[in-house]
């Protein structure tokens, strides 16, 4: 994996996944600062976002993992955090690995939401190895547009 160095904002930035920062926020203008961790225990979770008309939907690959596993939380109503931890399989002595490929260990990643969202009101599910979070957004009301005739 390629780490790009200090020139991206001061600190390390994994440059193949901007899904992989501590806290992202896509709408600060600048989502190449994020850190990482050089834990060899530490699993990466793929996360998609996307947002419709009425709410942010998330979706994260998890396979493996059972919901008693996973943690979401919202902090101070705009920041989600999705974390959880994939054990790593116990090793007996007369195994012999040939490949290790299957990440393990602890993972957390955290958005930054938009003001609008409604943070109380936020669903999770999972199914088949997948999380689904759905966070609605507030409804925006159209100004009442009232024509004046003009005089004259």
């Amino acid at each position: 994996m390629s780490i790009i160095p200090s020139f991206f904002g001061g600190r390390r930035t994994n440059a193949f996944d901007p899904f992989s920062l501590d806290l992202w926020d896509p709408f600060d203008g600048n989502f190449l600062t994020p850190t990482l961790s050089d834990s060899p225990r530490e699993m990466s979770a793929r996360i998609d976002w996307k947002e419709t008309p009425e709410a942010h939907v998330f979706k994260a690959d998890l396979p493996g993992l059972r919901k008693e596993e996973v943690k979401v939380e919202m902090e101070e109503g705009r920041v989600l955090q999705i974390s959880g931890e994939r054990s790593l399989e116990k090793e007996e002595k007369e195994d012999k690995w040939h490949c290790v490929e299957r990440s393990s260990g602890k993972f957390a990643r955290r958005f930054r939401l938009p003001e609008n969202v409604k943070g109380d009101e936020v669903k999770a599910s999972m199914e088949n190895g997948v999380l689904s979070v759905v966070v609605p957004k507030v409804e925006v009301k159209k100004p009442v547009v009232k024509a004046i005739d003009i005089s004259g």
